[in-house]
């Protein structure tokens, strides 16, 4: 009897290490998961305005020579004036 007793506890022992690690791998997944998800936001929420903003920014630069041929002869420093 004694020996049925060792090899059912063995046997508990087995399948509660089992359970143990299955609960960890989805512990970890879960954990990745939810990383991922508040990276992503935060890449939404706050990466994209800022890049928006820069591309503006560089169309605008990108833009600007254009406009200086647009302004009016008046606002245009005249060639004998110092600047």
């Amino acid at each position: 009897m004694v020996a049925v007793v060792v090899v059912e506890v063995e046997v508990e022992i087995v399948v509660v290490v089992a359970v143990v690690v299955v609960v960890a791998v989805v512990v970890v997944v879960a954990v990745v998961v939810v990383v991922a998800v508040v990276v992503l936001v935060v890449a939404v929420v706050v990466v994209v305005p800022h890049f928006k903003t820069a591309l503006r920014a560089v169309s605008a630069v990108r833009v600007m020579p254009l406009w200086l041929f647009a302004l009016p002869v008046s606002s245009q420093w005249s060639k004998g004036h110092d600047p």
